[in-house]
């Protein structure tokens, strides 16, 4: 989860951090007796049971909810690779006190652009929005909140074409997409909020994929192989809610008990 401000969860009436909000899904959900394994699945093997993955240590199960999310998508530029960690960022909630009373730009137009201009425009002297359209994807509430701050600015129809700056991040050049023109642009940071791309490279070969990367289901949660399910943005490119996710987590969690039961696991 990389939004700031979670204000569409039920059951909290006022704004909550997004990392508080997941503390105390955890917190309930060790209360049931899950258990929680740190490390990263590196492998899979899913064409027999019982399956496998691999997370330092080799783990069997009889089903599996594949709930990998996904990751921020980058711009592709050398500029960015070369300056990442050094000004350019994709998390505002980590990295954004380090340009307290700076410049700094957002590049973006959907729930987390907006999201992070907002938690930026409480740290930084000004923020810039950089969107490749005339017009935000956000949901209505972000854009009328964005809008009311002063320190927030936007240019529209643009994209970066560069991040300037040799040990830091100095400043973008800018293209406007309606004229051709170059602008550059002094900043001190670049957060860049465009999208994301589903972390399902471990489960190509394994269960049946979309074109751009995302599991496909069919009655819900279901993948293409018996006893996997998906939940969450990993398989959602709709949605793309903490509410949404945590209901189709529900679903497949229930989809797995009738699927073992049917089966005597």
């Amino acid at each position: 989860m990389l939004t700031t401000e979670v204000e569409n969860y039920p059951g909290f009436p006022q704004p909550i951090d997004g990392p508080d909000l997941i503390s105390l899904i955890r917190k309930q959900a060790e209360r049931f007796g899950a258990e929680f394994i740190a490390g990263d699945a590196t492998e899979v093997d899913f064409t027999r049971r019982p399956f496998k993955i691999r997370a330092g240590e080799l783990y069997e199960a009889d089903a599996v909810i594949v709930a990998t999310g996904a990751s921020s998508r980058w711009l592709g530029l050398e500029s960015e690779k070369r300056l990442r960690g050094r000004g350019v960022s994709s998390c505002a909630t980590c990295d954004g006190y380090f340009f307290k009373d700076k410049d700094v730009m957002v590049v973006g137009g959907g729930d987390t652009a907006v999201e992070e201009a907002i938690f930026l425009s409480k740290i930084a002297r000004n923020v810039t929005v950089v969107h490749r359209r005339d017009m935000l994807r956000a949901a209505r509430h972000l854009q009328e909140r964005a809008f009311k701050i002063e320190k927030i600015r936007f240019l529209w129809s643009s994209v970066v074409e560069e991040i300037l700056g040799v040990d830091r991040v100095e400043g973008v050049k800018v293209k406007d997409l309606k004229t051709g023109w170059l602008n550059t642009y002094s900043c001190d940071a670049v957060f860049v909020a465009i999208g994301h791309t589903p972390n399902t490279e471990i489960f190509r070969g394994q269960i049946e994929l979309d074109d751009a990367g995302y599991v496909k289901t069919q009655a819900v949660t279901r993948t293409s192989r018996e006893g996997v399910f998906a939940a969450g943005d990993v398989a959602d490119r709709t949605y793309r809610q903490a509410v949404t996710a945590a209901g189709s987590g529900c679903q497949a969690a229930i989809d797995v008990i009738k699927y073992l039961e049917s089966t005597g696991a």
